[in-house]
Order: structure tokens, then sequence, then C-alpha cells
């Protein structure tokens, strides 16, 4: 079994009587129907349908634990309180109670199925691939032997997008794939944003999509460039490890077989296929 300790997501908790609708009326994806066993990916928009962040939900306990990319935590918490008003919810940052793990081990389960066991929680991700939240301290029940770098090369692989720091409010939800990785129920009701996420939804606006690119290493935030508008950048870098990345970029260019480069003078970029159909 491999194991990689994940510095790279920090942890909110969101808890209170009114956690669910509070979240609910947030959040791109249904949190009013989820299951207690099941996690489920969503995004969370501003008022113009921007994705402000990328979370994992994952009920626990009564409340529920959103993972995010760790250099969002402080202004996420921040904001997302903004909205709670008289609602009865409490977010906290858990980030330096519980350790993150990735965990690579033949064990079944559906997807995205959670439990809980000795204190910790786990979801399946994947066949084969899941994540830990362990309690603080958590030094001697896991050795990690794999870096964190490798999770997130099996991310990019699986198509699924991080919103950081440097991405932060740049694209709404289909320009990263979301809703193709399960992360927004366009039937849930209203959200911030909703109405910008359903045009371009169903009036075919969207014009730039994230692919996975060969060649590098990039960095998530850093523009790409295509031969088929020299001169000006025309993609984005989302997520990367080792030599691969999920870069947003111009649906006509991928569709005229224009090259990607990091540099307009660079070598191109190699277009690899993603799980899922776009």
């Amino acid at each position: 079994m491999s194991i990689a300790r994940l510095e790279q997501y920090g942890l909110l908790q969101v808890a209170g009587e009114d956690a669910r609708g509070f979240l609910h009326a947030q959040l791109t994806n249904d949190v009013e129907n989820l299951p207690p066993g099941t996690a489920r990916y969503a995004g969370w928009c501003s008022a113009k349908g921007r994705l402000l962040a990328t979370f994992l939900v994952v009920p626990s306990g009564g409340g529920f634990f959103l993972q995010l990319s760790r250099d969002l935590v402080p202004t996420v918490a921040k904001r997302l309180s903004m909205y709670i008003l008289r609602s009865k919810v409490k977010i906290t940052d858990a980030t330096g109670r519980w350790a993150q793990y990735g965990l690579w081990s033949p064990a079944g389960g559906d997807p995205l199925a959670v439990s809980e066991s000795g204190g910790s929680i786990t979801v399946r991700i994947e066949p084969g691939r899941s994540l830990v939240f362990a309690p603080e301290p958590s030094s001697g029940r896991y050795s990690p032997n794999a870096s964190a770098d490798d999770w997130t090369l099996a991310e990019v692989r699986a198509g699924r997008p991080l919103i950081v720091l440097s991405t932060q409010d740049q694209f709404v939800p289909q320009m990263v794939n979301l809703e193709l990785a399960g992360g927004v129920d366009f039937k849930k009701g209203c959200y911030p944003g909703q109405e910008i996420v359903a045009r371009a939804q169903y009036r075919g606006a969207v014009k730039r999509r994230m692919y996975r690119l060969r060649g590098g290493p990039l960095q998530p935030g850093q523009e790409l460039y295509s031969d088929a508008t020299p001169g000006q950048a025309s993609g984005t870098v989302v997520n990367a490890a080792g030599d691969e990345s999920l870069a947003v970029l111009q649906v006509s260019a991928i569709e005229a077989n224009s090259p990607i480069r990091a540099q307009p003078q660079a070598a191109a970029l190699e277009v690899l296929p993603l799980p899922y159909s776009q």
C-alpha cells in the first residue's frame, strides 16, 4: 500500500442545525439530499458565476467537512461566513486538527463512500484510491512512502479540478469540467452565480474547456499560448504534477489542432485524453 501525506489541502468544518440547508443554498451541487455515508464534489461561485473554490463535501458527525486548496482556507472561511446571517451555522478552520492522507490500496467500495473508524474518516475516491482524515497527532498511524505530487497526478489524470489562489475567480464551473466530474446539479435551485452557470450550460456559451496536457513542468495560473492566436495568451493552467497538467484552453484551438505552448516559441504540449467525454 502506498501512502502520501496531502499538505496541499485544507479543511473547513461546517456545523450547526442549519448547516445542510446553508451549504445547499451556497454550493453548485445538491447537499440537501446528500446521504450520510456519501461524499460529493461541489463548487462555490461568486455572483458572476466564477469559482471561488472547489470542495469535496464530506458529511460527518451531523455536520460537514469541506476539503479545499490549503491556500484558500482563510479567505474562503471569512467570505463564506458572511452568508450565515441568522442561520445556525458555525464555520471553523479544521486544517490543523486533521491530517490528510492519500492511500493507494486494492480495497473495493463505491466511489465517494464515506466510513468512520477509530476516529478517522475514509472517503473512497475511486477504485484503488482513498482519502483519509486522521485526527492530529497522527504520527505512527501512517508512514508515508509516496508524495503529495503522486496524488495530484492521479487527480490530474482523473480530470478533477482544484481551484487554488492563483486561479480563484477566473472560471465558470463548465470551463474546468466541474459538471463532468460530478460537481454541478442543474436541478437543485438557486445558489450564487446559478443563473450564469445555467446560461452557460443551456445556451452553449462556453468557449473554453479544460484539457489534460503533457509537457512542462507547468504551474497553476500559468498562461499558455496557441498558434491560433499569436501574440496573446489563450489558456491557463489549472493544476499540474510532474509533466502532466490540466489547463483551460480555447475549444476552437483544440478542435483546429492548433499547437499549445508554454511560451510562444516553446515546444508544443501534447493533448491527452480525459476519462470523460467533453
